[in-house]
């Protein structure tokens, strides 16, 4: 099954055709897993759980954002050119589409550069500012943190990290 895209959105690209910058998306509420995924990758995401069709389409437009939606109703506005229609509900299966639809772009290299939960981009943290704010474990065997601006959380990269990208390759051979 192919991938419905209403027009090609624009992408940011280095001269040799390196990617420069995250992709920036608009997932509408029934892909919630899909966006944690792409931030996860390091793309820009927006995601709510609750949203009117209208303003969803609005801010993509707006914002020059790719609208990713399962709703067949919702890329057939006018509005919502350049929306890519999501054909399964199975994640390994919308990761797939994803990277049938521009596997060069979506690959980014910015692995985990995002917050997972309000996608805000991390910025590096000195390890000594977060004695008693990771786990004891975790202070003494990790040495790079990130952290979110907006909402506080840390990030570090240990195992958690290489079975995401384990499952990720799984998804995406």
């Amino acid at each position: 099954m192919g991938s419905k895209v209403h027009g090609k959105p624009k992408l940011a690209h280095a001269p040799g055709g390196v990617k420069s910058e995250p992709l920036r998306f608009a997932a509408d509420c029934m892909l919630g897993r899909l966006a944690r995924w792409l931030r996860i990758l390091g793309h820009d995401v927006v995601y709510f759980h609750h949203v009117e069709d209208s303003e969803l389409v609005d801010l993509a437009v707006r914002e020059g954002r790719v609208l990713l939606t399962r709703d067949t109703r919702l890329v057939q506005r006018k509005a919502a050119r350049g929306a890519l229609l999501i054909h399964s509900h199975l994640l390994e299966e919308q990761l797939r589409q994803m990277v049938r639809w521009n596997r060069d772009a979506l690959l980014a290299p910015q692995l985990c550069r995002r917050c997972l939960e309000c996608n805000e981009a991390t910025v590096p943290v000195e390890k000594s500012s977060l004695r008693g704010r990771v786990p004891a474990y975790v202070f003494e065997t990790q040495t790079r943190f990130m952290t979110c601006p907006a909402c506080g959380r840390i990030y570090w990269k240990a195992t958690h990290v290489r079975d995401m990208l384990r499952r990720l390759r799984r998804s995406l051979s």
